[in-house]
């Protein structure tokens, strides 16, 4: 019987340390991190998954709908310092990053709730809510990616697709 349970106890610890080995994953864990000219630091946690032939806005981040703006576990953005973002207040602190992708802009939401699975998102944890532009990458951008700058500019890209948007020090 101890046997048994030792057995057990080694597959279950096995098993444990290899779902661990996020690096693994098909969207593996990236990270973004800057510290601003006018001294936020913006330390983005995200997975970041690939085309892999699907079309943006139809197989993958559809338009109309809320996206985790990633893959995986929810993306995380954490400001050290308060912020305004596009110009609107957000409390230092970490959140979870959403966004609805549009045609012409996209709806980018920062949640109250951040440590979660990322596709349990609810519209009542929004602390912030702010709509910008979409724009094009000039590179063609199979595995998603989130840039982030000195300057406080953070970009979405993906395919062909950026979603830019300003942060700064909310004085």
């Amino acid at each position: 019987m101890r046997v048994l349970i030792l057995t057990i106890l080694t597959l279950i610890g096995q098993l444990t340390f290899a779902q661990e080995d996020k690096s693994k994953r098909p969207s593996p864990p990236a990270n973004t991190k800057v510290t601003t000219t006018d001294g936020v630091t913006i330390d983005i946690n995200y997975s970041s998954p690939s085309l892999k032939g699907r079309r943006l806005g139809v197989d993958i981040a559809s338009i109309g709908k809320v996206w985790r703006t990633g893959a995986n576990e929810a993306t995380t953005i954490e400001f050290n310092k308060d912020v305004l973002v596009e110009g609107k207040k957000l409390a230092a602190g970490k959140y979870g990053l959403y966004s609805i992708p549009g045609e012409h802009e996209t709806t980018l939401m920062f949640s109250k709730v951040w440590n979660q699975w990322g596709t349990k998102y609810d519209a009542k944890d929004d602390a912030l809510r702010v709509s910008v532009s979409n724009s094009t990458s000039s590179n063609m951008q199979e595995q998603f990616k989130i840039n982030a700058t000195a300057d406080g500019n953070i970009s979405l890209e993906w395919g062909e697709y950026a979603v830019p948007f300003k942060v700064k020090a909310s004085n």
